[in-house]
C-alpha cells in the first residue's frame, strides 16, 4: 500500500469526514450505556501541518480555523475546539482515533486497526496513556470480523480505506457496510468516500441501496464540480442507522461549512437519506 496520509491530512475531506464523527459521537453520548468505537484504517493519530507534506491543509482546516467562531454553527465550533483549540493557525492536526479519543467517555472504550507498522507504533505512543484504547497492527478489513461483536451494546464503527483502487473500494466498502450491519445490528457504521466523477458516487449509491444495510444516510460537500478535473472533487460520508437528529445537525452545519471550504462557490453540498429510518 503506497497511500500516506501525511500529505492529505487536515484538508477538505479530512475536515467533513471529522465534523460527520464528532456529530456522531456527540449524539451517541448523550445515552447513558457505554459505547465501542472501531476504526478500520486508522493511521498515525497526529499529522504535522508545518512540514511540505502538510500542504493541503491550507484549503481545508486552515480556512475554517480563520473563521470567525461567534458566526460558526455549533457542531463546527465544537469540531475546531477538538481539531486546534483556540489557534488560528494550528501547526497539527489531530486524526479521528485522537478525536475520538477525545469525545470518549471514561466507561467507552475504542479499538484501532492500523496495517502499517511504523503508523501503528506512532499512533500507539499517541495514546499511550488512554486505558480505553487498543491499537491493533492488522488489516482493518479482517479486523471488522475479529473485533465485532464487542461487549458493548452500542458503538460506532468508521471505515475509511484508502482507495488507491475507487472502485473496487467502493463495492468492498458497501458489502462489509452490509456484513458489518448484520454482524453488529446495533452498532452506528460510519464510511467515508470520495467523490471524483459523478456517475461513480451515483453507481455507489445503487450499492448500498441493493446491500441493504438499514437506513442509509449521506453527508456530501464539493468545492469542484462533480465531473471536475481537479481529481478529488468532494468529500462523502455515508451512515448505517444514524442516531435521531444527526441530521439535523448536519443540516444546521454544512451550508456554512460548504462556504468557507468553497468560497469561490463551486461544488455543492448536501445532506440526505439514500434509504430512509
Amino acid at each position: 500500500m503506497k497511500y500516506r496520509h501525511a500529505y492529505h491530512a487536515g484538508n477538505f475531506a479530512d475536515v467533513t469526514k471529522h465534523v460527520v464523527l464528532v456529530a456522531l459521537l456527540a449524539r451517541l453520548a448523550l445515552k447513558p450505556r457505554p459505547l465501542f468505537f472501531l476504526e478500520t484504517h486508522a493511521g498515525r493519530g497526529r499529522y504535522d501541518l508545518t512540514a511540505p507534506a502538510g500542504g493541503e491543509a491550507r484549503t481545508g482546516i486552515l480556512r475554517l480555523a480563520a473563521a470567525p467562531r461567534a458566526t460558526l454553527p455549533a457542531l463546527l465550533v465544537r469540531y475546531l475546539d477538538l481539531a486546534c483549540g483556540p489557534a488560528e493557525l494550528p501547526r497539527s492536526y489531530p486524526g479521528s482515533p485522537l478525536l475520538a479519543a477525545a469525545l470518549l467517555r471514561p466507561g467507552d472504550r475504542a479499538a484501532f486497526a492500523e496495517l502499517r507498522q511504523d503508523e501503528a507504533a506512532a499512533l500507539a505512543r499517541e495514546l499511550r496513556h488512554d486505558r480505553r484504547c487498543s491499537v491493533h497492527c492488522r488489516d482493518g478489513w479482517e479486523a471488522l470480523g475479529a473485533l465485532l461483536r464487542p461487549a458493548e451494546k452500542r458503538g460506532l464503527v468508521l471505515i475509511d480505506p484508502p482507495y488507491e483502487e475507487p472502485a473496487a473500494e467502493l463495492e468492498r466498502v458497501a458489502t462489509a457496510l452490509a456484513q458489518t450491519a448484520r454482524r453488529w445490528p446495533q452498532g452506528v457504521l460510519l464510511a467515508w468516500y470520495p467523490i471524483k466523477l459523478g456517475v461513480v458516487t451515483a453507481r455507489f449509491h445503487r450499492q448500498l441501496r441493493a446491500a441493504q444495510p438499514g437506513p442509509l444516510l449521506v453527508a456530501e460537500l464539493c468545492v469542484h464540480a462533480d465531473d471536475s478535473r481537479a481529481g478529488l472533487n468532494g468529500s462523502g460520508a455515508v451512515i448505517v442507522n444514524p442516531p435521531w437528529q444527526l441530521d439535523a445537525d448536519l443540516h444546521a452545519a454544512w451550508p456554512a461549512l460548504h462556504a468557507i471550504l468553497a468560497p469561490n462557490g463551486t461544488g455543492r453540498s448536501q445532506v440526505a437519506w439514500l434509504v430512509g429510518p
